[in-house]
């Protein structure tokens, strides 16, 4: 009677351990950034919250540019998949100058829509396509 107590016992720690570590997976699996909007991976970002360069770009790409770089306006391919899924040629990239740098740097505005001047949805990076925020009114 002992051996089957020890076989029980053992079987519920087993369980017990197996629960606690999925309960764990299932915690972290979450997204840490409360500003997640709903349904989406995608932080936001008030436009008010963009640093001043970021809303001359933004102003620079309703007017059609002129841009600073070459680059500006070019398709964005999106190859991170960390924005919504579309077909190429929707999304397209603008540098935000970084004060001091005499490089493009990381910081980057991506827009999707088929009217580039009125894209539906833009989005903010500071990190070089690491992470992106939704740009919001």
């Amino acid at each position: 009677m002992g051996l089957k107590r020890i076989r029980w016992s053992g079987a519920w720690a087993v369980s017990a351990v197996l629960l606690a570590a999925i309960s764990t997976f299932l915690v972290q699996a979450r997204s840490p950034d409360s500003s997640s909007l709903p349904g989406s991976a995608v932080a936001s970002v008030a436009y008010s919250g963009l640093p001043v360069q970021g809303r001359e770009v933004m102003s620079q790409i309703r007017q059609g540019g002129p841009f600073r770089y070459e680059k500006d306006g070019t398709v964005f391919g999106n190859r991170e998949r960390l924005l919504p899924g579309q077909k190429r040629g929707y999304y397209r990239e603008y540098t935000v100058p970084t004060p001091g740098l005499n490089h493009r740097g990381a910081r980057r505005i991506v827009c999707g829509g088929q009217r580039p001047r009125a894209p539906d949805d833009c989005y903010y990076t500071e990190d070089h396509y690491s992470s992106f925020r939704l740009i919001v009114q």
